[in-house]
């Protein structure tokens, strides 16, 4: 179950740059609002230093890291959601959590579509549009469950109830997000994908010399959003795509510590991109390959078997586990087993982040 992040902004963001540094495809960069024609779809392989540890006592024939799938929208503007220029909101619809690039740099020769830098103001720019978008969902359901209710349906009576909460809501110039519903109450929503309604993080895309402290465009977005339990990261996208494209490690890591950058910042958004939608990865390990899997938190042995593969849910038997501190700390299978480190796990076993699974199965 690969994660699959939007990646959103005013034109001249930086979206696409981000892009660039994240996806294992690259696209085209403009200088121009409205230079896309569609969004861009890449994959990126999720680092883990974990999966090189356990490579390291197995000496497998290959390591296979999971990924996550980006969709670089392209950029949104000030009134769009009326017109042509935000028809790729649609995109937004089928991914689990977005990347809002905050333009926080100076450029001459990129003016900005308002005028001025305002990192504050861009927020509030396209957060409207997605909830004017939403609007118009929330509307059209609203109409459709009014005929339900005049029928007789109570349930969709009570729908209304609650879509009309949301519109008031969403009319208030808030998101979906934060709508005053009860969890029981949000199925009525669930079938709109509203735009929204996405978890989001925030990334201040700020100039070279600003990469390690921010500058003052980052420092006021910060503050704007603090104590709403926003996730706010600062990157300097073009620098970061450039180093990038540099075929050597060594000088990656040489460049991003000239920087005074101890690790990529994709690799923080990584990190924080599976924290605000609870993901988690284990591993599954033998002689043939290392791999790391995606699940929620909260998953149970046999929907984690379902993510390998359907059969392995379907015919779970049980699940040998080894914790991976226990696994490095002892040094192999046969070890944890010896230390009573190798457990046996049935169907309500819930697995932690980090566990190395075998999964016995029958079908």
């Amino acid at each position: 179950m690969p994660l699959k992040c939007g990646i959103i902004g005013l034109s001249g963001s930086g979206k696409t740059t981000l892009f660039n540094c994240i996806s294992n495809n690259r696209a085209e960069t403009h200088a121009a609002a409205f230079s896309g024609t569609k969004s861009n779809l890449g994959v990126m392989n999720v680092p883990d230093a974990r999966l090189q540890a356990i490579d390291n006592i197995i000496k497998s024939a290959k390591v296979i890291q999971t990924t996550i799938e980006m969709v670089d929208i392209p950029g949104l503007s000030k009134g769009g959601s009326q017109t042509e220029g935000n028809k790729f909101l649609s995109d937004i619809r089928n991914v689990d959590a977005l990347i809002h690039v905050i333009r926080c740099f100076d450029d001459p020769q990129l003016p900005h579509l308002e005028g001025s830098i305002n990192a504050v103001r861009d927020r509030e720019i396209v957060d409207l549009e997605l909830q004017i978008k939403d609007l118009e969902s929330v509307e059209k359901k609203i109409v459709k469950m009014e005929k339900l209710a005049k029928a007789g349906d109570k349930d969709a009576r009570h729908g209304v109830e609650v879509l009309q909460v949301l519109k008031e809501h969403l009319e208030s110039f808030e998101s979906a997000r934060t709508a005053p519903i009860s969890i029981d109450n949000r199925r009525f929503m669930e079938d709109m994908f509203l735009l929204s309604d996405k978890p989001v993080m925030y990334v201040c895309n700020v100039d070279d010399t600003s990469a390690t402290k921010g500058n003052d465009y980052s420092n006021k977005f910060i503050e704007s959003v603090r104590g709403q339990g926003a996730e706010v990261l600062v990157i300097a996208a073009k620098m970061e795509s450039e180093i990038a494209e540099l075929e050597s490690e060594e000088d990656r890591l040489a460049f991003l510590s000239d920087a005074g950058l101890s690790e990529p910042g994709v690799n923080r958004l990584v990190r924080s991109a599976f924290h605000l939608i609870d993901l988690q990865c284990f591993f599954t390990a033998g002689p043939k390959e290392i791999r790391a899997w995606t699940i929620k938190k909260g998953m149970t042995a046999p929907q984690a078997a379902g993510v390998i593969h359907s059969d392995l849910e379907r015919g779970f038997i049980r699940a040998e586990v080894m914790k991976y501190d226990d696994f490095m700390r002892l040094g192999s299978e046969h070890a944890c087993k010896e230390n009573g480190k190798l457990m046996i796990e049935g169907k309500n076993y819930v697995v932690g982040d980090g566990d190395i699974l075998h999964i016995r199965f029958n079908v």
